[in-house]
């Protein structure tokens, strides 16, 4: 996992709004779905995307699939943000 893929992932509102909803827990590729007003392919192609940036994790359970957050990923780009930010002091 790159910060690019990351970055690109969050770059698109359907997909922070699909990690927003999964914050709260584990949420089925339909109950995403039908939280939106776009066709089951542009939803199953945003899960691929945060999947694809490690944003997400999918398990299976009998016919239906479940999205998870991971938030180690986001932990990871907050360290780093916080990082640049540093503590305000200026060492050369």
């Amino acid at each position: 996992m790159g910060f690019g893929e990351t970055f690109k992932a969050l770059s698109n509102p359907v997909r922070r709004k699909i990690l927003t909803l999964l914050k709260d827990g584990p949420l089925s590729a339909g109950e995403i779905a039908a939280r939106f007003q776009l066709t089951g392919a542009t939803i199953s192609h945003h899960l691929s995307v945060l999947k694809q940036a490690e944003l997400v994790f999918e398990s299976r359970e009998k016919n239906y699939i479940y999205y998870q957050l991971n938030t180690s990923v986001l932990e990871d780009v907050l360290c780093w943000i916080a990082d640049l930010k540093g503590d305000g002091t200026n060492e050369t």
